[in-house]
């Protein structure tokens, strides 16, 4: 028989997790017309205008009366705004901490202010996309030379390239959110020694942005810019000589044992379907309250991707202000959007919608699991030091490189990203877990994917796959390499967030 669920009493409709043909039931409903696994059916009639209800919350409403058996999708269901109780703070609950002696450890880089990486990675970084190739060439010369198998504790020198840094205002929005984004990736502790590279003529000037945060150029720390040194050849060659000097330094950094307290886990999903939210990313909510426990940290971000699940957030902030500040970003994406010509339930993909999600309101409640249930601690904005322990927020777009390029730079050390169509990434210097939300795509891109998540349809429980999620950050964090490692991924997926004109 074709299987189904109903995930709260109160839902009117079910998610088929097998393919359902005409006459298949669920609980004596007979299917009217073919739905697609991970889409959902109608259990009652749903007059027009009335309330979808999936999770116990309201995911649309029926455009037209929807009877049940009939597939409930885009074609019958519509988005509009409605009234949500945020109710700060009365969903808190007591959320102890283990000793540190009962904690679990990973093998990690201890910096010299105290953090630990799990990675040690020398950046080439860029001020500005004019220098982006010179970047590339240095650590390409480098990574070709074959001397970094002298020096074991190196992971790597990667290039990070992005395309902005010039048509901006100085005093501007877009400079501010570059300036920490950059300044987050030179100092995250995966990151063991840093070149800038610049071209010289640019609005993003070196000089003055180490100047922002009282940095003077170092054994581990070296600038160049293609116009002082005297161009592109020249100045490949002396970033070559440059990380050459730092590899000794670097490479005495060693592996030493570390309590999973000093791992700052981002969360992501892409590539989501009606699975998601019922397998993939309640399971890594499962291991985010097993990491909290630990006295670990975790960041939940996409901003749009918890619209119309916030108020569940809001229910769990440890104080009004932070409920309050979460409630003023989706107002400012509220806001954002519509001085866009956008809308907020614009975006679930195409790919979204085949894998049987409808609207946002769907979307977000999936993709809020992620992070668990215990409370909110902090509600940032992109980029910003992540310094609280337990759950936090940061504010990012829903577009995954761009919003794990701010968690990275915010500190985080060890990233988990869930996806049920398949989602290619890898995120250096933080390696990236891929957690499948089906059987049938952890097989198909078996490659890619570290974790089958569709054993929770088979009756694997949420604490068992969530427990084997821990196990595999620790393991991930110690140096084991992930699949997104063992590909190459990770050099062209920071994306710093571009906001505002470019001119």
């Amino acid at each position: 028989m074709a299987r189904f669920i109903q995930l709260s009493a109160t839902d009117n409709i079910v998610l088929v997790t097998d393919p359902f043909n005409p006459g298949d039931l669920a609980d004596a409903v007979p299917a009217k017309v073919r739905i697609p696994r991970g889409h959902k059916m109608a259990m009652v009639p749903i007059e027009k205008d009335q309330p979808i209800v999936k999770y116990g919350q309201v995911i649309g409403f029926a455009r037209e009366t929807i009877a049940p058996g009939d597939w409930v999708h885009e074609h019958n269901v519509y988005v509009h705004t409605f009234e949500r109780n945020y109710m700060f703070g009365e969903g808190l609950k007591d959320t102890p901490v283990l000793p540190e002696a009962e904690r679990a450890t990973f093998l990690g880089y201890r910096r010299a202010n105290g953090k630990v990486g799990t990675r040690n990675y020398i950046a080439v970084l860029t001020s500005v996309n004019c220098s982006a190739s010179a970047a590339r060439f240095i650590a390409e010369e480098v990574n070709r030379s074959g001397v970094l198998k002298d020096f074991p504790n190196i992971d790597g020198v990667i290039s990070l390239v992005h395309g902005t840094g010039c048509g901006l205002d100085v005093n501007g929005e877009a400079h501010e959110m570059l300036k920490k984004t950059q300044w987050g990736f030179a100092t995250n502790p995966n990151v063991g020694g840093v070149l800038m590279v610049g071209l010289g003529c640019e609005v993003f000037q070196i000089p003055r942005w180490m100047k922002s945060y009282g940095v003077e150029e170092n054994t581990t720390f070296r600038t160049l810019t293609i116009q002082e040194v005297g161009g592109t050849r020249k100045t490949v060659e002396a970033g070559v000589r440059a990380i050459y000097d730092m590899l000794p330094v670097v490479n005495a950094h060693k592996r030493t044992p570390a309590p999973a307290s000093e791992l700052v886990l981002a969360l992501q999903c892409g590539g989501s379907d009606g699975y998601s939210g019922i397998t993939a990313n309640p399971a890594l909510g499962a291991a985010v309250d097993l990491l909290v426990a630990q006295g670990g940290t975790a960041v939940l971000s996409e901003t749009p991707e918890i619209y119309g699940a916030e108020h569940l957030l809001t229910r769990r902030a440890e104080s009004r202000e932070v409920g309050e500040k979460l409630v003023e970003r989706i107002r400012w994406w509220e806001d954002y959007t519509a001085r866009h010509n956008m809308e907020m339930n614009n975006n679930p993909s195409p790919g979204n919608k085949a894998g049987g999600l409808t609207t946002i309101l769907e979307k977000s409640l999936g993709a809020a699991a992620k992070g668990g249930s215990t409370n909110l601690r902090a509600v940032l904005e992109y980029a910003d030091p992540i310094e609280s322990k337990g759950l936090v927020f940061m504010d990012t777009p829903g577009y995954d490189p761009v919003s794990a390029t701010g968690q990275v730079a915010g500190g985080a050390n060890i990233l988990c990203f869930t996806t049920g169509r398949g989602s290619a990434f890898g995120c250096k210097p933080t390696p990236s877990i891929k957690l499948a939300s089906n059987s049938h795509i952890y097989v198909q891109m078996n490659e890619d994917m570290d974790i089958d998540c569709g054993d929770v349809l088979d009756g694997v429980s949420l604490e068992e796959k969530g427990r084997q999620i821990f196990e595999l950050i620790l393991k991930t964090a110690s140096g084991e390499r992930t699949k997104s490692e063992a590909l190459g991924y990770g050099d062209n997926e920071f994306v710093p967030w571009n906001i505002g004109a470019t001119m």
